[in-house]
């Protein structure tokens, strides 16, 4: 397995990106367990998932911590993601928050920044500050997560929101609701979704459906679960892992090709919205 095997998706700006990355939710709350985390990072670095989100809420920043220990030395290798908390996100807020999150990732620029959810501050405010970050090249892009399609279209409302590059959003066989109109408006567009909790944090894991499809395929419900998401164009999964077995199976997912059979089945056990659905966070 190396990082040219691994399928890539465009950006807006025409930059390709990998369509499984490592998120990093609930790391860095341990300190006893950071080096085990990043080792699981590095695994996943070398294994081609070289796209890592983080954010400053995870682990009050001690998530970041982990990454920047992990791509220390392979910064160069890395697409690194990283959100601004709704709280931080008035214009100097974001600056600030920006400066923080860079000290303990150990670098210079984060190539994707995120608005983690929506604010009481304007978006114009944050925008703004966002392309204040390109221009000083602290930032190389910018984007949102939990906007749902509506809030999409009020961000191309505001001056230079047109800019944005990704949503990232809760998105798994479970959390199908974006299927019916958000996926389909930021397809057109060319932004991609990035899938948090691509699993369901594991919840989803024992149903029958499955498990059938995975023991007829050779591999885990958690592989098939991640290849569902993967087949989608334009789609970007972020499993979180700390441990080497899993991470190696999270890359087997993009080896995996399910069959009409194998969809069909989860399909009928997970069936896709047929009208619009308020949009699911965690």
């Amino acid at each position: 397995m190396s990082e040219q095997d691994v399928k890539t998706t465009a950006l807006p700006s025409g930059e390709r990106v990998p369509v499984l990355g490592q998120g990093t939710w609930f790391m860095g709350e341990d300190g006893r367990q950071a080096q085990k985390e990043a080792d699981a990072l590095r695994l996943g670095i070398d294994l081609g998932m070289t796209l890592i989100d983080t954010a400053e809420m995870y682990g009050s920043g001690g998530a970041e911590e982990v990454v920047g220990d992990a791509i220390s030395g392979r910064r160069d290798r890395v697409f690194l993601v990283s959100k601004v908390l709704p709280s931080n996100a008035s214009h100097s807020g974001t600056l600030r928050a920006c400066e923080r999150s860079l000290k303990r990732l150990k670098c210079e620029t984060i190539d994707l920044y995120l608005l983690h959810w929506r604010s009481g501050y304007g978006l114009e405010e944050t925008v703004a500050a966002f392309e204040q970050l390109v221009e000083a090249g602290k930032i190389r892009y910018w984007g949102v997560s939990n906007f749902d399609t509506n809030d999409m279209e009020e961000l191309g409302s505001v001056p230079g929101g047109n800019a944005v590059a990704v949503n990232q959003v809760l998105y798994n066989l479970t959390r199908r609701g974006i299927e019916f109109d958000l996926l389909p408006w930021c397809r057109p567009r060319n932004i991609p979704i990035m899938a948090y909790s691509p699993i369901e944090q594991g919840r989803m894991l024992d149903h029958p459906a499955l498990h059938r499809v995975a023991k007829e395929c050779g591999t885990t419900t958690a592989v098939v679960a991640l290849a569902f998401l993967l087949r989608n164009d334009g789609v970007i999964a972020i499993p979180k892992s700390s441990t080497p077995q899993h991470i190696r199976d999270n890359r087997s997912a993009l080896d995996l090709r399910l069959s009409a059979e194998h969809l069909a089945i989860l399909e009928d056990a997970f069936p896709g919205p047929r009208r619009k659905r308020r949009l699911d966070m965690l």
